[in-house]
């Protein structure tokens, strides 16, 4: 119960984070964890892992991710924002056609169904070691303690006042793939909070200084999926309910008059 919560705890803020960081960096509001494929990537790593047996979920996330931010930072090199989301989006279908194949030639039905229930993301740690979690918890502290470092200069960079350099853009990919990693290999997939709590965030809050932005992001992560958590374990109505199922049904109503409110307002 406690290491659930303590995930929920860090997937709330590490998706939110990576999410506010890559639309910083890009200057989109379309910017998110999964739009250059690195969820995707972290997925297939966890299923090579879970098929195979060759390493641990989280090394096989790390791995993948790894190399898909790799290829992803090179193709910054040659395109412009607009460009790039679009082959982030292609690219993590890409990815993510690879990890149906692998995934629907699983050598038996019980790998099929510990994937599945990883993939569920219901914070019951399938699969997942102690390893697993220690590595996990190295890479969240690398990927938070290089997004509040790097602070200043995105939000000065996501303003127009500078711009950020080839090398910082690859530190930042490296950093926004440790916070990925560090939830997606433990807990599975998890939509909506890496794309919608960032824009909640910056629909209720006007400021551009990222930092409050981390601040609010991260509270509406956690109150987002700690709710869905507890739905989910408790008032689920006798059937099985995946996390990111059960979180955009609660939160899509939530959006849509936020986002009601902020065209009214505006």
């Amino acid at each position: 119960m406690l290491l659930s919560l303590l995930y929920v705890l860090i997937s709330g803020i590490a998706l939110p984070v990576g999410g506010i960081q890559m639309q910083y960096l890009w200057r989109n509001q379309l910017g998110d964890v999964y739009s250059l494929g690195l969820g995707s990537a972290a997925c297939l790593g966890a299923a090579a892992a879970t098929m195979s047996g060759w390493c641990s979920l989280t090394v096989g996330s790390f791995v993948c991710t790894l190399v898909c931010t790799l290829i992803c930072f090179f193709v910054t090199l040659k395109v412009n924002t607009q460009q790039l989301i679009t082959f982030g989006i292609l690219f993590g279908t890409f990815i993510g056609s690879l990890g149906t194949i692998v995934v629907t030639n699983a050598p038996n039905g019980d790998l099929l169904k510990q994937y599945y229930l990883w993939g569920a993301a219901n914070f019951r740690l399938e699969g997942v070691t102690t390893g697993d979690i220690v590595f996990s918890l190295v890479l969240f502290a690398t990927g938070l303690f290089a997004a509040l470092s790097q602070a200043g200069n995105l939000t000065r960079h996501f303003k127009g006042e500078t711009e950020i350099s080839d090398m910082g853009k690859a530190l930042l990919l490296l950093a926004i793939m440790c916070l990925v990693t560090s939830a997606v290999s433990i807990c599975g997939p998890i939509g909506f909070i890496s794309l919608g709590v960032p824009n909640l965030s910056r629909l209720v809050c006007k400021s551009t200084d990222i930092r409050k932005h981390y601040l609010i992001s991260s509270a509406m992560g956690v109150a987002l999926l700690l709710i869905t958590y507890l739905v989910v374990r408790y008032v689920n109505f006798g059937i099985y309910l995946p996390i990111s199922a059960t979180m955009a049904i609660i939160a899509l109503p939530l959006m849509a008059i936020i986002f009601i409110k902020g065209r009214e307002g505006a």
